[in-house]
Order: structure tokens, then C-alpha cells, then sequence
């Protein structure tokens, strides 16, 4: 657990948001349901992320325990980063919430294409 994690919650949503909220560490920890990857890898994966920022999430979510960060003794240094336990727990909560978006960007091309359509007669 993070130092600078609040040490109460009123209700336990807001714990699950302390952890993976924000704009970056749910589309991390979606590419880490695919496997084990280095942190160049998930770079290329998360377009729009900064190396700190990437560094920061990555940091966050090996503190609170959810990503097993792997160091291999080797030149150059490999570094590798996982899902932990916890980490996979999560799996569930992170397919629906990719199934909610197909549903979301369906309906909402759906909606444009009729919106237009009626504009059009």
C-alpha cells in the first residue's frame, strides 16, 4: 500500500478508484492481462503516455501490490512487469468493463449513423 493512500475510505468503491483509477492504470493493467511485458512494450502500447508518467503508474501499481515488478540479471537490464495475485483478481472487473465499451462505442456509432441519416431527408 502506498504511503500517500487515504488510510479510511467512506465506501469501498473509493478504494478501488485510489488504486486503479485515473487515465493510464486501467489501460496498464488491460495490456498485463495479455502476459508478462517490458516497460518499452507497454510504452508502444499506450499511446498519448509519458515515460514518467508510465514510470509513476507502473511504480503505483507494483506499491499497492496489484503488478509484480521482475528485475533480470542481465546487460542491457531487462525488466519485466505481471499481473500478481491481486493483479488478477481483477480480471474479471476488467472485461466487463472492455464489454461495456464495445456496447458504448456500438451504440454510439449506431446513434451517429441514424442522427445523420435523418438529417439527410
Amino acid at each position: 500500500m502506498r504511503a500517500n493512500m487515504p488510510q479510511s475510505f467512506n465506501i469501498p468503491i473509493e478504494a478501488t478508484l485510489e488504486v486503479i483509477g485515473g487515465k493510464w492504470k486501467t489501460l496498464i493493467l488491460c495490456h498485463l492481462t495479455y502476459g508478462a511485458k517490458r516497460t518499452s512494450e507497454l510504452k508502444k502500447m499506450t499511446p498519448g503516455i509519458t515515460q514518467k508518467m508510465l514510470t509513476q503508474q507502473l511504480r503505483e501499481l507494483e506499491e499497492d501490490g496489484v503488478i509484480i515488478r521482475t528485475v533480470y540479471n542481465q546487460v542491457p537490464p531487462k525488466v519485466v512487469y505481471e499481473l500478481s495475485e491481486l493483479g488478477n483478481s481483477l480480471r474479471p472487473v476488467i472485461d466487463v468493463m472492455c464489454e461495456w465499451g464495445e456496447r458504448y462505442i456500438q451504440g454510439s456509432i449506431e446513434k451517429r449513423v441514424s442522427s445523420q441519416a435523418s438529417s439527410n431527408m
